[in-house]
């Protein structure tokens, strides 16, 4: 049974309708996804300019070193890309226009790529000591930092307290490695114990520790390179013996 005309043609309207409302929608689909697809295009395009730009700011605060480019080198230290902020420090150093609180500014830069330029600067000057980037929330910055300390000719006494610290106690067995071989270079007698505590540390460190004995001498020292010369790793067991019979 046949429902009524005026029923029928009702309905066919609104599935006319229907009809064309899909057909809207699906040609507002497939315009935002030629749209979205545009604009995924003009992110890598912007992406690949901004990285060619960054490369181009840190190649001219490099060259800027080399050509006694003062201002270019300035300039640079307050561009938004870190790795250029690093190199303009580096670049000022090489041509001698890195004042000594410039530095030390630098170790509040807001990026460990800057702090970890700084704290390597700090070698070959007296008046700026790295020891305060040892406390620094990077492990790089600390590890770097702890380096610095052994490149020095000297270092105070509570840095080497802290280095001790670190040797025995930082999470990152790269941290205590480096303040082992800082322990090791500086030589002062307060950073023996942390030395002979990091002989028993995992391999790496405890082979550092092993080297970082050299300057040291005493029963505790022969005993700890007794120890080494039976050590399961054979880099720490030639280290000893390379201590013990140097010749």
């Amino acid at each position: 049974m046949s429902g009524h005309p005026e029923d029928n043609q009702s309905t066919r309207r609104i599935a006319r309708r229907d009809a064309v409302i899909t057909g809207h929608t699906r040609r507002i689909a497939r315009r935002d996804a030629v749209i979205a697809g545009h604009t995924r295009r003009i992110a890598r395009r912007d992406a690949v300019i901004t990285g060619h730009t960054r490369r181009i700011a840190r190649r001219d605060a490099v060259i800027a070193g080399h050509t006694s480019d003062e201002a270019t080198a300035r300039a640079a230290q307050h561009e938004e890309d870190p790795q250029v902020r690093a190199s303009a420090l580096g670049a000022l150093d090489r041509m001698g226009a890195l004042a000594d609180e410039e530095l030390r500014a630098a170790f509040r830069d807001s990026s460990p790529k800057v702090r970890m330029r700084a704290a390597a600067l700090t070698v070959g000057r007296t008046e700026v000591s790295p020891a305060p980037l040892l406390d620094d929330p990077s492990d790089d910055v600390a590890e770097t930092a702890a380096w610095a300390c052994g490149e020095r000719d000297f270092e105070d006494l509570g840095t080497v307290t802290r280095l001790g610290e670190l040797a025995a106690d930082h999470s990152n067995p790269l941290v205590r490695e480096a303040a082992v071989a800082a322990l090791g270079a500086i030589g002062h007698p307060a950073g023996l114990e942390a030395i002979l505590g990091a002989t028993t540390d995992r391999v790496a460190v405890r082979r550092r520790a092993v080297l970082a004995l050299a300057p040291f001498d005493g029963p505790e020292v022969e005993a700890a390179l007794r120890r080494a010369a039976e050590d399961r790793d054979w880099q720490t067991r030639d280290a000893a013996e390379l201590l013990t019979n140097p010749d």
